[in-house]
């Protein structure tokens, strides 16, 4: 049976993007750095759920990486996402797309990979100043 491993994203900054991610609560569980290939690979996932992982490949040569909304986005179910949310947004993350409804929002990594966050369980009940916010740039 196949088991499932990670999602790659591209990146241009592996500080910064390991920084956001921090934010939303995901650690560094592994590195491996390739002199002979010219590349860093950093693996993160949320603690207790080590299986599932994102793994940011840094290439040390510059190049320009163009995404768009054909990649998708990286999903999270987080415990509060207004919390979360609050939490981004104090670490300078700009939020795309506000949780309104009490249940989704999305932000974007320093890349613009698009990334949702997902209540856990019920939705809250809208509160500000998410209920009142628009959206800001692309999701």
């Amino acid at each position: 049976m196949p088991k499932y491993l990670h999602t790659m994203i591209r990146v241009t900054d592996v500080d910064a993007t390991i920084r956001f991610f921090e934010l939303l609560g995901l650690q560094e569980v592994d590195r491996k750095e390739s002199e002979k290939g010219r590349f860093t690979l950093v693996f993160l996932a949320a603690p207790g759920d080590e299986d599932a992982q994102v793994e940011l490949t840094y290439n040390w040569d510059p190049q320009t990486y163009s995404g768009g909304r054909n990649f998708g986005h990286l999903a999270y179910r987080v415990e509060n996402v207004y919390e979360t949310c609050q939490r981004l947004m104090d670490g300078g993350v700009t939020i795309n797309r506000p949780p309104r409804d009490g249940h989704m929002a999305f932000v974007r990594t320093p890349d613009g990979i698009s990334i949702e966050l997902l209540q856990e369980g019920d939705a809250l009940e809208p509160a500000e100043p998410w209920a009142s916010m628009p959206n800001s740039g692309e999701w």
